[in-house]
């Protein structure tokens, strides 16, 4: 077999007509890829600026490889001059490939080793020294690397495996520098390992590259984390502070002698850590009326969690006034179409009236009331509502409802049931019927709604109110 010293020294260099043309292309893909990594900010300051200036670093690292490759294989072996060492090949050219890959040969018949004068460079030996026999190498490496280089050696003399790997030298100089290497064992005639040779590589500024790229990227990766749970810490807390503070039940209107028991509850996402536009709400109004409603505004994080505050603070204060359900909602139609951010949303108000035990409701592409009454239950015929911010000058129809003691109003948002729709999805929560009417009070009917579909794997938050006519 012939000496793989031969690596860094082709004998005969092929044509060069089509690798004149590789070259050509390769150092325009460099100069254009050299051009826009000149726009990318260099203060470091963002992390995603640096973990793509990297990139490009390296990329135009590889590409400088390539290049010095290829103009080698064309120009073939560099001219000798009177410094070369004898036996070695002449000095590399500035910036040529040459100055990162040197090959060995050991003889494990005579016990010789020849080394490339490359090699002699990459590992900062003096060229006039004896090369390194396989067991004086590993005093180059490092000693976390040692283990590894011993292993490869090993499994190639005695196994025959191919070598393929990396590790660490300490230069004379205190450098340390990354070699990969790559060698096969050499078998004599009777089947046994006769040599060994080896191509070495200095890879240490690839591996530099690779390792600031690693690095932005986990900064960015980590800066992007924290973003989210500072975003979802922020839209937690603006959630909470505009929800209805009571737990439990709670009776409205207060003092009256016809009540509605009322709880609520909120699910969050199972499969998402933004907080969604949900919202419950219940208020005592003038006069002793109660208004009840919930609502989905579309998007996740603080800026579906504000879009949904702005809307039920424009609720709250509409229904203050007096301002009856269908006309409430063509406002708030209105307002989200003047909004600069667009968005959808759905909701379904309802004014309870306790002297007549009515509501007057309305609903904004949402999923209409349940209504549950001596152990059945039934939707409430919808009056006709688009979603709010779908169309501009949408009018809300009214419907009105007569109610009995013991009777339970169940609203919902429709991310209570993900995968279901339509008359499946009603069905479901009607099936509950029987469970609500053994129910004393609402917040019993809500664990009920809660044990049922708390662990659907839902991907958005939901939010149930039960209204239990209590006197």
């Amino acid at each position: 077999m012939p000496s793989h010293l031969s690596a860094d020294r082709p004998a005969q260099p092929p044509g060069g007509g089509g690798v004149d043309a590789l070259i050509s292309q390769t150092r325009r893909l460099k100069g254009e890829l050299d051009a826009v990594r000149r726009g990318t900010p260099a203060d470091g300051s963002d992390p995603r600026d640096r973990w793509q200036r990297a990139l490009y670093d390296l990329a135009l690292h590889q590409l400088d490889d390539l290049d010095e490759h290829l103009a080698q294989l064309r120009d073939g072996p560099l001219p000798a001059t009177s410094a070369t060492v004898p036996g070695a090949p002449p000095a590399p050219r500035r910036g040529s490939l040459l100055s990162r890959v040197g090959s060995a040969e050991w003889n494990l018949l005579t016990d010789e080793v020849s080394w490339s004068g490359e090699l002699y460079r990459i590992l900062g030996r003096d060229p006039a020294a004896p090369p390194l026999t396989l067991d004086e190498l590993p005093s180059l490496v490092l000693d976390a690397d040692r283990p590894k280089l011993t292993a490869m050696v090993t499994d190639c003399l005695v196994d025959a495996r191919p070598i393929d790997g990396e590790f660490r030298v300490v230069r004379p100089d205190g450098g340390v520098r990354t070699v990969h290497m790559m060698g096969e064992p050499v078998l004599g005639a009777d089947g046994s390992t006769a040599s060994m040779w080896a191509v070495l590589r200095d890879v240490s500024e690839l591996r530099r590259c690779r390792g600031v790229v690693g690095e932005t990227r986990d900064s960015l990766h980590h800066q992007r984390h924290a973003a989210a749970q500072t975003e979802r810490r922020l839209a937690v807390e603006l959630q909470e502070a505009v929800l209805p503070p009571w737990r439990g039940s709670l009776r409205l209107p207060h003092g009256g002698p016809r009540t509605l028991d009322l709880a609520a509850h909120h699910l969050p996402s199972q499969t998402s850590t933004l907080i969604g536009g949900q919202w419950y709400d219940a208020l005592e109004l003038p006069g002793g009326t109660t208004l009840l409603s919930v609502g989905d505004l579309t998007g996740q994080g603080v800026g579906a969690a504000s879009g949904m505050a702005m809307l039920l603070g424009a609720v709250r204060g509409m229904a203050m006034t007096g301002t009856e359900p269908g006309p409430l909602l063509a406002c708030l139609n209105r307002l989200l179409d003047a909004t600069v951010q667009p968005a959808l949303g759905s909701t379904v108000c309802l004014r309870y009236r306790p002297e007549t035990r009515s509501v007057l409701w309305a609903q904004a592409g949402h999923p209409a009331p349940l209504l549950f009454r001596g152990g059945t239950g039934r939707v409430l015929d919808a009056p006709d509502g688009v979603l709010l911010g779908a169309t501009s000058g949408a009018s809300y129809g009214q419907a009105e409802e007569t109610l009995e003691v013991g009777d339970l109003l169940l609203l919902y948002t429709d991310g209570l049931m993900p995968g279901h729709a339509g008359a499946a999805a009603v069905h479901r929560l009607l099936g509950l019927a029987p469970h609500f009417a053994g129910a004393r009070t609402a917040q019993q009917c809500v664990r009920t709604v809660v044990r049922e579909f708390g662990g659907t794997g839902r991907e958005d938050d939901a939010c149930v109110l039960a209204a239990r006519v209590a006197s």
